[in-house]
């Protein structure tokens, strides 16, 4: 078992015994004022990791919850495109010190405006469309921007907690989707890495001087990341490329850039660009294949930081059949991931079936052998 995850262990075991749960005896309790009241919320005392930040209770919901299901092309991307703003953020807000809340100052109705294009609303911040058909509004007017997500970054002083600091992720096309009118087919636009990267820092610029406006947002330092979709059929998630920071009461200057990148294994792209690590993984999905036949794939994603490995994530979907041949055949996973992958590796897999999830093992970077654990239904 990694270290991370015994002492979580032992924590839980502790909280049992005692009777305890983390919000009995340890909390704090401060006062929150926002534009509509002033109201008591509860700081949690327990940080699983000081990667995670702790979030007031109780728990509020973003002010445009919803819109990212019906404005992102993938799964995959709706999750990244928030995970990806954590990392962002904790460049700029130490979970050490802030705490997080999901976006309340952006309301749906105002995203929606926002989105538009410009015509349909008044704030529409996607070029103007009218008259144009299908194919030439892919080449001189494409929708440059899907998504706006936003995090709130909050810190106690005399027992209050306030508004501290916001990032916002802005969700911007890499293909446009249209239909050529004659024929009614959908047909694709690729669009330039340099024309995402013009029009999203000219969009940002745009979305801070807004929310500048709104109530609440006059001073806080406001974090932007721009983020590059991946394709509609894609089963990786794209990735922010750059992100800027506007200080308190102004607006955006430098462009910082991000190096990041997610790779399926195998694929032709893995053996391009990381050839040993994509000889690796095949060699662990042969040995899979050797022991267990009636699976649906194997599939690795990678995530990548300046072009280093920092995790690679595993599914396995398959059906079993009964409780011994999924031990046995988890048991065969914990010593194909130590045969495999090197100790340096943070590697983790998902056994799934259609019941749910089966089983769950993770080898953090520096461990020879795994964490493993087994879901009772």
């Amino acid at each position: 078992m990694t270290k991370k995850y015994l002492v979580l262990a032992l924590l839980i075991l502790a909280l049992v015994i005692t009777g305890c749960t983390p919000n009995q005896k340890n909390d704090t309790e401060v006062v929150q004022n926002t534009e509509e009241e002033a109201k008591t919320v509860v700081i949690p005392s327990i940080q699983l990791d000081e990667t995670y930040y702790r979030t007031l209770m109780p728990y509020e919901e973003s002010a445009s919850r919803g819109l990212v299901v019906s404005n992102l092309n993938t799964k995959y991307d709706m999750k990244e495109v928030e995970l990806g703003l954590f990392r962002i953020s904790q460049t700029e807000f130490s979970p050490d010190k802030y705490m997080f809340q999901e976006g309340q100052y952006l309301k749906g109705d105002t995203l929606k405006s926002w989105l538009a294009r410009e015509g349909q609303t008044k704030d529409g911040l996607n070029p103007n469309a009218e008259g144009l058909t299908g194919e030439e509004k892919a080449l001189k007017a494409p929708v440059y921007i899907t998504h706006i997500v936003e995090q709130n970054y909050l810190e106690v002083v005399d027992n209050k907690a306030r508004l501290a600091g916001v990032s916002v992720g802005l969700s911007l096309n890499s293909i446009y989707y249209y239909t050529k009118e004659e024929y009614g087919a959908e047909y694709e636009q690729a669009l330039t890495d340099e024309q995402i990267k013009q029009n999203g820092e000219r969009i940002a610029k745009e979305v801070v001087s807004r929310m500048r406006k709104i109530a609440g947002l006059e001073e806080v330092p406001i974090v932007v990341g721009l983020f590059k979709q991946n394709s509609n059929n894609a089963i990786v998630p794209g990735t922010y490329f750059e992100y800027g920071v506007a200080s308190k009461g102004g607006n955006l200057s430098d462009w910082k850039p991000i190096n990041e990148e997610y790779i399926m294994f195998p694929s032709s792209d893995a053996e391009k660009k990381y050839r040993d690590l994509n000889t690796i993984f095949s060699n662990f999905k042969r040995d899979v294949e050797e022991y267990f036949s009636n699976y649906t794939s194997v599939i690795g994603t990678g995530y990548f930081k300046d072009e280093q490995l920092q995790k690679l994530t595993i599914e396995i979907p398959i059906q079993f059949f009964g409780s011994a041949e999924l031990i046995g055949f988890t048991q065969q996973l914990a010593g194909y991931m130590k045969a495999n992958f090197p100790a340096s590796m943070n590697v983790e897999i998902q056994v799934n079936s259609l019941d749910g999830a089966e089983a769950l093992l993770v080898k953090e970077a520096g461990e020879e052998d795994a964490f493993v654990h087994i879901y009772n239904h």
